[in-house]
């Protein structure tokens, strides 16, 4: 499985984008802005391609998610990002939920720079992807910048 985030604005505070699987679309993103020096928790991660597994590990973020999701079983995990830990696919509105990860969403705000049915598409994505993780299929993440 091929996972694309296309970001397409950064206006210093947030980063808004597209992912698509396989080539297809399928929903919104948010993340942190862009720095040159990163700051925990409020540092995108840089463009490349990432293998995203899960985090097998329990945390008081496991245990939210499992007592919220009745699918849930770990977090969707971006690895091996240089200077970056944790790096999880998960649900929130806004820059102030992202923690330096990838929020998902259906709809977007942009006068708000927010993200909405975020909970909603997580509901919807996460089955599809950690099947293809569970059956053993390698699974990337690449993210790209074409913000002008």
């Amino acid at each position: 499985m091929k996972i694309n985030v296309k970001r397409y604005l950064d206006d210093g505070d947030t980063t808004m984008g597209l992912m698509f699987i396989n080539g297809k679309y399928v929903c919104e993103t948010l993340e942190d802005e862009h720095r040159n020096v990163k700051v925990r928790g409020e540092t995108r991660i840089p463009e490349g391609t990432y293998k995203l597994g899960f985090r097998e590990t329990l945390s008081g973020m496991t245990e939210k998610y499992r007592a919220k999701y009745d699918f849930f079983k770990w977090h969707l995990h971006v690895k091996d990002v240089p200077g970056f830990k944790y790096v999880y696919i998960h649900t929130g509105s806004t820059d102030d939920h992202t923690d330096g990860c990838l929020l998902i969403g259906g709809e977007k705000n942009m006068k708000a720079k927010s993200i909405y049915e975020s909970r909603n598409k997580y509901r919807e994505l996460y089955p599809i992807i950690s099947m293809a993780i569970e059956q053993g299929e390698p699974v990337t993440i690449t993210y790209e910048n074409i913000e002008g």
